[in-house]
């Protein structure tokens, strides 16, 4: 029998590792600018929209809507051969920024563009991804035979 591939870990660097460091202590952070009130992800250390290095990190609120998303019916990676198939979303957070994540906890044909999503964290050795699931306000909603 093989043994387990272990999946491939992120590199923090100087501008991801608060970003990193509050999904471990489970909080999904931020950028926010001070000087033009936009919030920002990808972490820079300017503020991509007027320029300012008046950046802060903020907690986000969690919870968003999918925009876009695809399911891999064939693994990216040999350590996530087992969640085949498996959905990737591009999720729109209420605080306007996008941010690529996994979809977890529902089946890939219960997602849509607009389903409403919260953000969820999972272990991944010294690191926590953030994932995010359906919101349980929209399980109701999507389940069969609901009306």
């Amino acid at each position: 029998m093989n043994a387990p591939v272990a999946a491939p870990q992120p590199i923090a660097t100087a501008e991801t590792a608060p970003y990193w460091r509050a999904a471990l202590a489970g909080r999904l952070e931020i950028q926010h600018c001070r000087a033009c009130s936009r919030h920002q992800l990808y972490p820079r250390p300017f503020c991509t929209r007027c320029l300012s290095n008046e950046i802060e990190w903020v907690t986000a609120s969690g919870r968003g809507r999918i925009y876009t998303y695809t399911v891999c019916h064939v693994a990216a990676h040999p350590a996530f051969e087992a969640r085949v198939p498996y959905a990737i979303a591009m999720i729109e957070l209420d605080e306007g920024v996008r941010m690529l994540a996994g979809v977890v906890d529902a089946e890939p044909d219960r997602l849509a563009i607009d389903a409403p999503v919260e953000v969820c964290f999972e272990r991944l050795g010294e690191f926590a991804l953030p994932m995010f699931r359906l919101a349980s306000s929209d399980a109701a909603t999507s389940a069969p035979g609901a009306s």
